[in-house]
């Protein structure tokens, strides 16, 4: 096992009390002395304070947004050159039988494109873009900037103390912004549900920016453990566990990340891997489908449980993929592929829970609705 990589800010995750553990080859805090269901809690009643460092930061530059926009659109099924400056967008990257090889945020920043990859893939996303892009893009990786975000109700107040332009940003607008003196490049976007913001700020003014948010009341700061339930909630993928290189965009329901003009028919119709078999199950539909699971019982449904029609007898027909307990909706909460026939809301079904089946039904996502600021 190669070594675990330290965050920018890990001594001041230690100070705070973070239990660190292994994750994506970092060490990374799980939770803080709070506790997970406090942090999560707090999270959707005022803010809590994440670092996301472990995320791949990268800079992509051509001639001009459009020639970088253009590329990019050959390896991920999205309207890439149509965004507007200053927004961002939800893409994802696609191989060639139509799998996810992986989820990814991009924003036009006006001369070059800014794309932050999840932790577990981003060296195989640089060399992806490095190798899948032409020679006239340039990918600029960015080691000297840690990434916070900062996700709640009072998010927008706690950061518009430090620069109050911040609060006139609608979900997913991105720009520069001074923060406690220091540059920063800010998106309203998050992983929550919850209105907020990601922040990438330089490595050397990190620490000070992080304890000057963490001296305001009403910011805490929120672990991996919190991260997990508040993403669950809020019915977003995990990739490597609701999404991977065998799941299509279709069946796990992101098919509102596929606009028109790269549809069948649209203008820059296909031209990404995996076309055929993607916009094929646009059409007419995929096998399976990413449902909401809400377990009958107070016993939570675990990744890996698999889901029968029937309470007894027959061959699985899906499988939990992500599933624990959603504190603010008191109970257990899931989320899983059935066989298209099984998907409707309010099916029931049955989860083998340690050899005995229980009763799970399907319901619409999210558990918490969101409460981005539009």
């Amino acid at each position: 096992m190669s070594e675990l990589k330290s965050l920018t800010l890990d001594a001041l995750h230690r100070e705070l009390g973070g239990k660190m553990v292994p994750f994506a080859g970092y060490e990374m805090p799980v939770q803080y002395p709070a506790g997970v269901m406090k942090e999560h809690l707090h999270t959707r009643s005022q803010a809590g304070l994440f670092d996301v460092s472990h995320m791949g930061q990268v800079i992509l530059r051509g001639s001009s947004y459009e020639e970088a926009a253009l590329a990019l659109e050959a390896l991920i099924p999205v309207n890439v050159a149509g965004l507007k400056e200053n927004r961002q967008r939800y893409g994802f990257f696609t191989n060639d039988q139509g799998g996810i090889l992986d989820d990814l945020m991009f924003a036009n920043r006006g001369d070059h494109i800014f794309v932050v990859v999840n932790a577990a893939c981003k060296d195989q996303d640089i060399a992806l873009m490095q190798n899948g892009l032409p020679e006239g893009v340039a990918v600029e990786v960015i080691e000297d900037r840690a990434l916070l975000a900062l996700q709640g109700p009072a998010a927008e107040a706690a950061l518009a103390a430090l620069n109050p332009a911040v609060a006139d940003m609608k979900f997913m607008d991105v720009g520069i912004y001074d923060l406690n003196g220091a540059e920063c490049w800010i998106s309203r976007s998050g992983y929550t549900g919850e209105d907020g913001y990601e922040i990438s700020v330089p490595n050397d003014a990190a620490e000070a920016f992080a304890r000057k948010l963490l001296e305001d009341e009403r910011v805490l700061p929120i672990g991996l453990g919190a991260r997990d339930s508040l993403r669950l909630e809020g019915g977003m993928c995990l990739y490597g566990h609701d999404i991977d290189e065998t799941t299509s965009p279709v069946e796990a329901a992101l098919t509102w990340g596929i606009q028109k003009i790269r549809r069948t028919g649209g203008a820059r119709e296909g031209g990404f891997p995996g076309a055929e078999r993607i916009l094929a199950e646009l059409e007419t539909g995929a096998p399976r489908a990413r449902v909401g699971l809400k377990p009958q019982t107070r016993a939570p449904m675990r990744e890996g449980v698999e889901l029968y029609a029937t309470d007894n007898g027959g061959a699985p027909i899906g499988k939990v993929t992500s599933g624990g307990f959603g504190p603010s909706v008191e109970g257990p909460v899931a989320m899983g592929y059935v066989a298209t026939e099984n998907s409707e809301t309010g099916t029931v079904l049955y989860g083998d829970v340690r050899g005995k089946r229980m009763a799970v039904e399907v319901v619409a996502l999210p558990f918490v609705a969101a409460q981005f600021k539009r």
